[in-house]
């Protein structure tokens, strides 16, 4: 298994990084069609559809993608998209964390499937138009999601349980705390503090998503980073509340050793619409 691991990991690496830091965000773009394609076939998956309907979901999305490519929306401010979407995943994620696993199935399947693939649209057009506005903005989004749930995972294991009698969610994800949620959030926000520093130390042509954030005050930043902090892990746990609906244990075994490429992203499907939000109202 960690070999399986870390040949993915590997592969994936080769296949990201050089598209991230091309002078043009075009194979980035490509790339993320790829994978957002294989992420709406696991939706469908995950959905109860058919290997045939799940095909057709990723080829839609991925036209649909292309399409808004094509006609120039990733050109154009979408301040009104982000606000909306970071409206839908507050409430929508509160509400099917609230729920939980008993009440997905009573959800419609059609709006369970619209919803899902407008989340990965989403996404898609966050995290190019970010690439768009410079490396440094992306990655500060990205390392975000990656250093709360490294956080989240040390303090877990050294703090779990030993603060508060309750887990964060046992029905859905029983091996996450309420300190694991806790030294996620430490993490990010020492993150943020420090990239705006390493910003203003290495004369950062384009600023990172906390450099703009500071800019606006310190206080916005300390919450932005906090908030989304913690819509990483509703993410994270929306994605788990279905895949124990659907009784899988990962998304898909597209990257073998990591599951799926849902099980990669679910914490930046709500961190990208938010983080654009943050940075341009």
């Amino acid at each position: 298994m960690l070999k399986q691991r870390i040949i993915t990991a590997i592969v994936l690496l080769a296949i990201l990084l050089p598209a991230l830091f091309y002078p043009s965000y075009i194979p980035f773009g490509c790339v993320m069609l790829v994978l957002i394609g294989a992420a709406a076939w696991e939706w469908g998956r995950l959905n109860g559809y058919g290997q045939g309907v799940s095909l057709f979901l990723g080829a839609e999305t991925v036209v649909l993608c292309g399409l808004s490519w094509w006609l120039g929306l990733l050109e154009q401010p979408l301040v009104v998209m982000w606000t909306l979407a970071s409206a839908a995943w507050v409430l929508g994620g509160a509400a099917l964390l609230r729920v939980a696993v008993p009440g997905w199935p009573r959800i419609p399947r059609g709006l369970r499937l619209v919803g899902g693939l407008l989340a990965l649209w989403v996404a898609w057009l966050a995290a190019v138009q970010a690439r768009m506005i410079g490396i440094n903005f992306l990655l500060s989004i990205l390392v975000l999601v990656w250093v709360a749930d490294v956080f989240a995972y040390f303090a877990g294991r050294a703090f779990g349980l030993k603060f508060t009698r309750n887990k964060l969610a046992p029905a859905i994800s029983p091996g996450k705390s309420w300190e694991g949620v806790w030294g996620g959030m430490v993490g990010v926000v020492v993150l943020a503090f420090a990239w705006v520093w390493a910003d203003k130390a290495a004369g950062a042509t384009v600023a990172s998503l906390y450099t703009r954030l500071a800019e606006r005050g310190w206080w916005l930043l300390l919450l932005a980073a906090l908030f989304l902090a913690a819509m990483s892990v509703v993410g994270d746990l929306v994605e788990s509340l279905i895949k124990r609906s659907a009784g899988a244990k990962d998304s898909s075994r597209l990257l073998p050793g990591h599951g799926g490429v849902l099980d990669r992203v679910d914490a930046l499907l709500p961190a990208l619409p938010i983080a654009m939000m943050l940075a341009f109202l």
